[in-house]
């Protein structure tokens, strides 16, 4: 595979390019090189997986539909998104 570097252009918010560039500086690395990584973990299809907390875990399946009155519970949503 032939890997071809481009220019890219940002726009950021000054306090961030200066915080990015003292991370980079701390991780002996670039901030392009940094912000490539970051960009290729974002983009990267298989890192799409939900990871959830223990804590989440844990209290999956405590309560099932079937616990709740559905129709109380769908009242409750179509009001709070209205």
């Amino acid at each position: 595979m032939i890997v071809m570097d481009a220019k890219l252009t940002l726009k950021l918010d000054k306090e961030i390019i200066e915080r990015a560039k003292r991370y980079a500086q701390d991780k002996n690395t670039s901030l392009s090189k940094l912000i490539e990584n970051i960009l290729s973990r974002v983009t990267d299809k298989s890192s799409f997986q939900t990871e959830t907390t223990p804590l989440v875990d844990g209290l999956s399946g405590i309560l099932s539909m079937d616990t709740l009155d559905r129709e109380d519970y769908r009242d409750y949503l179509e009001e709070k998104y209205k």
